[in-house]
């Protein structure tokens, strides 16, 4: 027997594939193209649009995804992911809308740390097009098939770590101390131009081991059957899909104990993952080319994840302080706020070439 939580998870997860469906074009005839502005800016609107009103929705129908209909069944949830949402005994409709007013503050939270997390991806995923010579016109399909098998392995990656926190909170400790170092690792990190050694990555010598390889792209499959002797081959397309969701894992790493941070409910975790990755495909077509001006971003990321560790560290501390979930979101906010404006206001200096000039 299915439960309200197994129904609900379903049901959103048919929910994105149809809009991905659409997104992809897949009820078009148009085939594989180059994506424009226009375009990406409509279906990074169209995104960030659903992300809100899915915020909406679990502000007044929260209830639905772990099937809360009575003030025991709210208890039990409340102490399993929200033991700091203090219930009114005896109250069950206040109760429940100061749980659900929780959880929607927990899920755009944790939306807007993974949605800035995922900025980082861009420029990774410019370096693998870059590497692997894939024309612009396949990006689109790549990003989007990579993303759903993203979203596969973080939903893998999201319950065992939520299962893992249940069950030994001292987890939370080291991905605290994890988010902290990775923070302070990428503020001081340099810059460096970059390649990917095509013929060693770990995913391409993995998928040229188990399975037949064919030499070239046909058309924009990802997989082509030969006629002599009908032995079926994945295509070099199929092998970056691979790749793009691999890298996707890697960063997973760093922005799914951020937002564990933020909340202990595995599926609020998951909804704001999905969105967020999601509207990664078409941030990538809106932003890849004018990334390079957000000098500072990289610092804002870094500062954010050093906040996040640190909150995790020190979260019963907090607590006695009176810090509340909302002062994160403030916090992460002004960070990101920050370091766009430094990148707008304080403008790069140029290296003054030294020596003579010939004209």
């Amino acid at each position: 027997m299915l439960t309200s939580e197994t129904t609900f998870f379903l049901g959103f997860a048919a929910f994105v594939m149809v809009v991905m469906a659409f997104d992809l074009g897949v009820f078009s005839k148009q085939k594989s193209h180059i994506v424009h502005f226009k375009e990406a800016a409509f279906w990074s609107a169209i995104w960030v649009s659903l992300s809100v009103a899915f915020y909406f929705f679990i502000k007044n129908y929260g209830y639905l995804v772990h099937g809360i209909t009575d003030f025991a069944r709210l208890q039990q949830v409340r102490d399993t992911y929200a033991d700091h949402v203090k219930l009114i005994p005896g109250n069950f409709e206040e109760s429940l809308r100061l749980f659900q007013n929780n959880m929607a503050l927990e899920y755009i939270t944790g939306y807007l740390v993974e949605y800035s997390l995922s900025a980082d991806n861009i420029f990774v995923f410019i370096l693998i097009f870059s590497s692997f010579g894939v024309r612009e016109r396949y990006y689109k399909k790549i990003l989007v098939w990579g993303i759903l098998g993203a979203i596969v392995l973080r939903f893998v990656f999201i319950f065992v770590g939520s299962a893992l926190l249940q069950r030994f909170e001292w987890i939370m400790l080291v991905f605290g101390a994890f988010l902290v170092y990775t923070g302070l690792r990428l503020f001081f990190q340099k810059d460096e131009d970059e390649q990917i050694d095509t013929k060693n990555h770990p995913v391409v010598k993995f998928v040229s081991k188990y399975f037949n390889v064919y030499g070239r792209n046909v058309v924009d499959y990802f997989f082509v059957r030969r006629k002599s002797d009908n032995k079926l081959f994945v295509t070099p397309l199929f092998i970056i899909v691979i790749v793009v969701a691999f890298t996707d894992l890697i960063f997973a790493v760093d922005s799914i104990p951020a937002i564990f941070s933020i909340t202990k409910d595995p599926y609020i975790v998951f909804f704001s993952n999905v969105f967020a990755i999601m509207g990664l495909r078409s941030m990538f077509f809106f932003l890849s080319s004018i990334m390079s001006q957000f000098r500072f971003l990289k610092v804002g990321l870094a500062a954010l994840l050093t906040f996040i560790g640190v909150k995790m560290l020190t979260e019963h501390y907090l607590e006695e302080l009176g810090f509340q979930p909302v002062y994160s979101l403030y916090i992460i906010i002004a960070i990101l706020t920050i370091s766009i404006l430094a990148s707008l206001l304080i403008p790069e200096k140029k290296e003054e070439s030294k020596g003579l000039s010939v004209e």
